[in-house]
């Protein structure tokens, strides 16, 4: 058996799912959420995880992706009504390459 993984150690903090399980378990912020699955990807496509600990990752994956979208889909919502209902591109810094 492996000692658990540390977040220093860029793996994702996963714990086994259960049925309770909810949106209770993501991060507030948004940053936070990608930042997980990212690290959830990496330590999967890395092929070192067992099937059951893989099959946990990709359900908190799936998890983490669905609060992501719905954090974007909410920001976009806000952006439609900030700009009376029409999306246009936002002005680009003319210092930034």
């Amino acid at each position: 058996m492996t000692p658990p993984k540390t977040p220093s150690d860029k793996q994702p903090q996963t714990t086994k799912p259960s049925a309770e399980a909810g949106a209770a378990d993501v991060p507030e912020r948004f940053e936070d959420a990608v930042t997980e699955l990212e690290q959830i990807v990496a330590i999967m496509e890395s092929g070192t995880l067992s099937l059951e600990e893989s099959l946990a990752s990709f359900q908190r994956g799936t998890q983490l992706l669905r609060h992501c979208r719905g954090a974007l889909e909410s920001a976009e919502q806000r952006i439609r009504v900030l700009q009376d209902g029409e999306l246009s591109e936002l002005p680009t810094d003319a210092n930034e390459e």
